[in-house]
């Protein structure tokens, strides 16, 4: 009985986090739309960004409370600008996943770290560690939605390693390379990234 009351709480929490995460996006995305849109009729960014934005967090911030202030909304208007398409919004990510997503500048690389993230279950500090390392750059050739996923798709070169500790200038035996691997096998697994296994040490 426990086990089952336990299985429909949190079948019913993930529901309403996943609706309740859904409703924030849309709504960060409609003020960015709002905000992007108002931008185009003749402002000039400067201007924008030092008046109107400064004004309109000033009393978003006094009607709704924190969440508005100018950094957020100049992140709503970024998120908006690298997701004009609503449809393409995966809701499985959160709002910081999105706001770290935005500073991509490149729209194939945004789009790839959306599915990445998605498929991967990827927490935001994953996120931006693969970002930083430029795990989506190093792919050696980036699948197209055209074609089936093949190995090539998976490789990545260099591999970045900066989590084992090791020092990069000192040369180390294949054990003790091993062992640090081990210790470190999620963060190994995942810099590997699709198609790889763990068999007993190997």
């Amino acid at each position: 009985m426990y086990s089952s009351i336990k299985e429909i709480v949190e079948k019913a929490r993930n529901i309403a986090y996943r609706s309740n995460n859904s409703i924030l996006l849309q709504m960060y995305w409609e003020i960015g739309r709002i905000i992007v849109v108002d931008e185009q009729q003749g402002q000039s960014k400067a201007a924008y960004g030092k008046a109107v934005l400064k004004n309109l967090s000033s009393e978003l911030t006094l009607e709704f409370g924190a969440g508005f202030d100018e950094r957020n909304l100049n992140n709503m208007r970024a998120f908006f600008s690298s997701f004009p398409i609503w449809n393409a919004v995966r809701t499985e990510l959160s709002w910081t996943h999105y706001r770290i997503i935005s500073r991509v500048e490149n729209k194939t690389q945004r789009a790839l770290y959306v599915e990445l993230a998605s498929e991967g279950n990827w927490d935001t500090r994953t996120l931006q560690r693969n970002i930083n390392t430029q795990y989506a750059a190093r792919t050696l050739i980036l699948p197209s939605e055209s074609e089936p996923p093949k190995a090539h798709h998976f490789l990545k070169d260099p591999y970045i390693f900066e989590f084992l500790g090791l020092h990069p200038h000192v040369k180390h035996s294949e054990i003790n390379i091993e062992t640090a691997l081990i210790n470190h096998l999620q963060r190994f697994l995942m810099e590997l990234g699709k198609g790889f296994a763990f068999v007993a040490r190997q």
